[in-house]
């Protein structure tokens, strides 16, 4: 029997109940709409965390105190080693180093009147915020003169400047920071959300103001170390280790009380997880395909039954064994691909609803629908094989005497 006339017959079969084949292809409508709008999840996922790792360069190495293992088994501790004199000696040193920023951080009540917000404090100096990325709204930011000169100035996040100002200007305004008066000069642009810490939701203020006047300390909470381009980053990494290790006197058998992360390794981390996240995602997506799957078989072994007659007249008249199980499998590739392209439809259409109306990105790549595409029509296969095997095996005379 011709191919042409096995679809013919398969599509006339499926229309002829039309609502019972719409149910059975719910379920790969679902699965496949679910698959495509998780893996676009994931896939924006991954994105957005390279982005914002790649936005600081991967010329960038970070030194925080204390000891760190990547496996989780110590974390950086509260030791106090890092000092401004490290600073100077990494930069002063390392010719290959295009900027060093200290970074102190601490929390402390900030008041503007009656508004009160307990805040990440960070004590910058202007080479830190361009090393960070934070860009000034409206104001100005800091200048060398006011770091030099403790100067009681600062900057607020987008969303500390909404909670203590509301709709007011904040520019000009005094603020109150652990009853120390400090003028408003500049808004930053809002930042994206680093799960654990809000930059929008933080002050700054020039470092040393921080340190003296504010925080009253005289450690850093983090060194930021900018690379001259394509300087190895494997050996300033081993550079600046031999000058703190110096700097702190400790023996050659004494561990670290520091520890130096890179950003082009973090980058490789972030995407590690972020693509696992993905699979992850993908994964539990694709048990509603397996659901989808075992609703197509029931229908066609439903079919099956009701079309025995049908069967055993083919079979009389010399259509094949193969004729038959072509015909019942087009049909079960028929719904679950129609179910699949629906599916994609809407698939694509809650991933742009995401997009639109929440924060989360959405980005759809096309291998994913071309996946979810060939995933549908394999699930049609595997399980309409069965119901048209079993369709095949019918014997002419059982099938002609069935009603």
């Amino acid at each position: 029997m011709l191919i042409w006339t096995l679809i013919k017959i398969a599509v006339k079969s499926l229309t002829a109940n039309l609502l019972r084949n719409l149910l059975a292809m719910l379920g790969i409508i679902i699965g496949v709409g679910a698959v495509i709008s998780m893996l676009a999840l994931g896939a924006g996922t991954q994105a957005q965390v390279l982005s914002r790792v790649n936005a600081l360069g991967t010329n960038l190495l970070v030194v925080r105190p204390g000891g760190d293992y990547w496996a989780g088994a110590r974390a950086a501790d509260t030791t106090r080693t890092l000092k401004l004199a490290d600073a100077d000696a990494i930069l002063q040193d390392i010719s290959r180093v295009e900027a060093v920023a200290p970074l102190v951080m601490g929390r402390a009540q900030v008041r503007f009147f009656r508004q009160n917000l307990n805040a990440t404090i960070v004590g910058a100096s202007q080479t830190g915020l361009a090393l960070r990325g934070f860009e000034v709204d409206r104001g100005v930011g800091f200048s060398v003169l006011e770091d030099e000169h403790v100067a009681r100035v600062a900057l607020l996040g987008a969303n500390a400047a909404r909670r203590l100002f509301g709709g007011q200007n904040p520019l000009g305004e005094t603020i109150r920071i652990k009853d120390v008066n400090f003028q408003v000069i500049g808004v930053l642009k809002p930042k994206p959300d680093q799960g654990w810490f809000d930059p929008n939701d933080m002050v700054l203020i020039p470092l040393l103001t921080a340190m003296k006047q504010v925080l009253g300390q005289d450690y850093l909470t983090e060194l930021d170390v900018k690379l001259v381009p394509d300087t190895d980053p494997s050996w300033a990494e081993g550079r600046i280790s031999a000058i703190l290790r110096a700097n702190h006197h400790l023996l050659p058998q004494t561990e670290d009380d520091f520890h130096l992360r890179n950003q082009a390794e973090l980058g490789k981390m972030a995407a590690s997880l972020t693509r696992a996240f993905s699979l992850l995602l993908g994964g539990i997506a694709s048990v509603s395909l397996l659901v989808g799957g075992i609703g197509i078989m029931h229908i066609m072994l439903l079919t099956v039954t009701e079309r025995a007659s049908e069967i055993g007249v083919r079979k009389a008249i010399g259509a094949r064994h193969l004729d038959i199980l072509v015909q019942f499998l087009l049909e079960s590739m028929l719904i679950s691909s129609l179910g699949g392209l629906c599916g994609i439809g809407l698939g694509l259409t809650v991933a742009w609803g995401v997009s639109r109306f929440t924060d989360f990105t959405m980005l759809v790549e096309g291998r994913g629908v071309m996946l979810a595409l060939m995933v549908s029509a394999l699930v049609g296969i595997v399980f309409g094989f069965y119901p048209a095997l079993r369709a095949a095996k019918l014997n002419p005379n059982q099938a002609l005497g069935y009603r």
